[in-house]
């Protein structure tokens, strides 16, 4: 760290040459903006060149840097939201996106050209984020994985220089990129390929938690039978506001890249069971916001499939979840064209045919220790079944082993020698970040 004197004329130039808002401790707006962290600094970047200039400063002081609020105490907090800009080329069907967009704005952005970009269920996720992680959604079985979409990056690099990285620029670097996460620079721009989806279908039938076993079963039968179009998630959670608020309930999101006809046919199986209730897509979104706050803990395992003993484990598990709450007990499937995407870049998780996703959201401290243990015992439960593989944007900071069990041991290597090659420093080292070796 640099000396107080030192870091003060740094935070004051900072202050005088960014054109977006700088937050130090003790200023007003800083609680607002520290995103639960304890940042030394928050550069609310209103443009690329306002991200050059806060890594500039951040390397001045020897602090290192993350984009929101993954920094660690005593870092720079990079703060893209101002960089919110989604620009569509129809004709092109690409889509060029800044790097504080979400997926409500990309989606928005889309929509009226019947257009899409594979995303993710919460629509206040961070479109770079969820991509450069890889990327799990809606769209998948039909579009494939978001990255696999990925035609270039304009990323800050530790240097704090500002390059356009694709498959002929830093080739190297462009590979990383496709699940290696944000340990390699800023992204404050991508450019994505776009599918052609005039319509999108989705409905969520709501059962009672003793048809769970039958639930799942009709919902792997229909998958396993209907065409890539058709994806969902099953889970279990507490009853919104309605005749089941408030209790255990078993739920099938029914989602299809179409009309709402082959919806309904494609989920005939379903329709055969007893639905308690039902929401339609709008309402059902909120179902799927990422947890947030010091209360949340998730964690994911792909499968090896989904035969009758596992569906059995995973409904008697869902039974077990804490009730009332927030949490979510989540299962969803891959296949099509993830399963057919490219498999050079490091994401191994794309050959798990199901994806297991415990999420535990809870309020009352006294909760803590039964809601993360719930959290363990789905992952000890499904252990028999797991591949091994992990989508590393859906679990948080587990440990160098499951680091490597997400991005597999050679890509690791490789990865770690691109890290090496751009972040020699390791400025950018929170959230998954890979060692320069």
């Amino acid at each position: 760290m640099a000396p107080l004197s030192k870091a003060g004329a740094a935070l004051a130039a900072l202050r005088d040459e960014l054109s977006g808002a700088v937050y130090a401790p003790g200023d007003a707006g800083y609680d607002a903006a520290r995103a639960g962290s304890h940042p030394a600094v928050i550069a609310r970047c209103a443009d690329a060149a306002d991200v050059v200039r806060a890594v500039r400063f951040a390397r001045e002081l020897d602090l290192p840097v993350a984009v929101g609020g993954a920094v660690g105490h005593g870092g720079v907090m990079v703060d893209l939201r101002r960089m919110r800009e989604v620009s569509v080329d129809p004709g092109a069907r690409t889509v060029r996106v800044e790097g504080g967009a979400t997926m409500s704005g990309l989606d928005r952005a889309c929509r009226p050209y019947g257009l899409a970009a594979p995303g993710a269920p919460d629509p206040a996720t961070g479109v770079a984020g969820f991509v450069l992680g890889g990327g799990t959604g809606r769209l998948d079985r039909a579009f494939g994985l978001a990255v696999d979409g990925l035609r270039g990056v304009e990323l800050v690099t530790a240097d704090a220089e500002l390059i356009r990285v694709g498959p002929e620029a830093h080739p190297e670097l462009f590979w990383a990129l496709h699940g290696g996460g944000g340990t390699f620079g800023v992204a404050t721009a991508l450019t994505l390929d776009l599918h052609e989806l005039p319509e999108f279908t989705a409905t969520l039938p709501l059962y009672r938690p003793e048809h769970g076993p039958e639930v799942v079963r009709a919902f792997r039968e229909a998958v396993e039978r209907g065409p890539d179009r058709l994806s969902g998630t099953l889970l279990y959670l507490t009853g919104p506001p309605g005749s089941a608020a408030g209790e255990l309930m078993c739920g099938a999101l029914v989602t299809y890249a179409g009309g709402a006809e082959a919806l309904r046919e494609a989920a005939a199986p379903l329709r055969a069971l007893p639905v308690a209730d039902e929401l339609p897509y709008a309402e059902a979104l909120g179902l799927f916001d990422a947890p947030r706050g010091p209360r949340s803990l998730s964690s994911a395992e792909c499968l090896t499939g989904l035969p009758d003993e596992l569906v059995d484990v995973y409904c008697s598990l869902g039974e077990r979840m804490p009730v009332p709450s927030g949490s979510r007990h989540l299962l969803f499937p891959q296949g099509g064209a993830v399963a057919a995407g490219p498999h050079e870049y490091p994401l191994p998780f794309r050959d798990a045919p199901w994806v297991a996703r415990p999420s535990a959201r809870w309020e009352d401290p006294a909760d803590d220790e039964r809601a993360r243990a719930w959290v363990r015992e789905v992952r000890s439960g499904l252990a028999p079944w797991s591949t091994g593989d992990v989508p590393l944007d859906l679990i948080g900071d587990e440990g160098a082993e499951r680091l490597r069990a997400g991005l597999g041991v050679g890509n690791l290597l490789r990865l770690e020698k691109v890290k090496r090659a751009y972040d020699p420093d390791d400025v950018f080292r929170f959230h998954h970040g890979i060692r320069p070796v």
